[in-house]
């Protein structure tokens, strides 16, 4: 096995030992979270009925319009992208969330995005 095989191998092995303790119901979905090398996304998913709440990344315009000329692959999107996610999860009405980081590290991108969350009201 090559090096990129094995270590995509290594990310879903990640990812299914997190997917199996956190699930997310109507009252308390599962914030999950995908970055690429280019972008972060955040989406609140109600795995009980199998929908997608709402979603927030670097690619809408509400938070591409904020990015800074650096780019949108940084700490400081990430967190415009949790503070975007947990506006609109308050005005719908959602305040607990479980936090799904989907087989990647809490550091960097992914915490800014979570604690950037948590600074705007939901809690984990």
């Amino acid at each position: 096995m090559d090096k990129h095989k094995f270590k995509d191998f290594q990310h879903h092995r990640r990812k299914r030992r997190v997917r199996k303790k956190v699930t997310g119901e109507a009252d308390r979905p599962r914030l999950t979270v995908f970055r690429s090398l280019r972008h972060i996304y955040a989406q609140l998913v109600d795995d009980d009925n199998g929908v997608t709440l709402m979603s927030a990344s670097t690619l809408h315009k509400e938070v591409a319009d904020q990015c800074n000329t650096k780019g949108t692959a940084n700490v400081e999107a990430a967190s415009l992208v949790g503070r975007e996610l947990a506006r609109k999860a308050m005005a719908v009405g959602i305040r607990q969330v479980r936090l799904d980081r989907n087989g990647y590290k809490y550091h960097g991108r992914v915490k800014a995005m979570a604690e950037a969350a948590r600074k705007s009201g939901l809690v984990f």
